[in-house]
């Protein structure tokens, strides 16, 4: 039953981390495109659209990131459980 969870577990991450770096690049492009939108706003919801679009462009930067070092998260991880 354990060799199944982590089979199943495995598969998981593969796949997230797959995925992550195209939802970061994503969130980035869209938020992009609704802040330069934002622009043909009246002013009373500008503010609105151009926080929407920087924080989607902020949302991508990170999930990318943690893409990028999750490896390395789980080989550092892995070093710490297994020392103590």
């Amino acid at each position: 039953m354990a060799i199944g969870l982590e089979v199943v577990l495995t598969d998981i991450s593969t796949f997230l981390l797959t995925v992550a770096p195209i939802i970061g690049v994503i969130l980035f492009v869209l938020g992009g495109i609704v802040y330069g939108l934002s622009f043909t706003q009246p002013a009373e919801t500008r503010g609105k659209w151009q926080s929407t679009g920087i924080s989607m462009m902020v949302g991508g930067i990170i999930v990318a990131a943690i893409a990028g070092i999750a490896n390395e998260l789980v080989t550092q991880a892995g070093t710490y459980l297994s020392s103590s």
